[in-house]
């Protein structure tokens, strides 16, 4: 850092043992020890600090970056997923049967699959005839023939 060579640190420590003198050279040397370590911890320390805030940019740019990159990918596949469940809802209302012939009117989108299927199985059961129950009778037309009949007789 300095570029001291061997030969200036001697001619230093010489002057040194000279001016201080040999009682008070150990002393001076803690002292100067002392000081440079303090320099040394403050560097450190200074040093320290600045990759802190380096680390901590970085850091801030990354979680920017995965942000971005998650946001990427998750937006297309909520897209996907919600053109998977509108298909969905429309494979299984093709999927029923000619037979069932819903003339209903299309359902809302929005409807869980599950939500569908129940509006699909109360139309069913609400178009089911029951062979059990009795059928309502056909009203009889009032003819010229009939006209003075009693009604399921043919008598007057």
């Amino acid at each position: 850092m300095f570029d001291i060579g061997w030969s200036e640190l001697l001619l230093v420590a010489v002057l040194a043992l000279v001016f201080v003198g040999p009682k008070d050279l150990p002393r001076l040397m803690r002292t100067a020890g002392r000081y440079v370590g303090k320099m040394r911890a403050m560097a450190r320390e200074f040093q320290q600090s600045f990759e802190d805030l380096a680390r901590e940019s970085e850091l801030e740019e990354l979680r920017q970056q995965v942000a971005e990159l998650r946001n990427q990918t998750v937006a297309p596949l909520a897209d996907i997923r919600r053109s998977i469940e509108t298909s969905g809802t429309t494979a299984k209302a093709e999927a029923e049967p000619a037979a069932d012939d819903t003339s209903a009117a299309p359902l809302p989108d929005g409807l869980s699959p599950d939500m569908v299927e129940a509006i699909q199985e109360a139309a069913a059961i609400e178009k089911f005839e029951d062979p059990l129950q009795p059928q309502p009778a056909e009203p009889q037309s009032v003819g010229p023939e009939t006209a003075g009949t009693k009604p399921g007789t043919g008598q007057a």
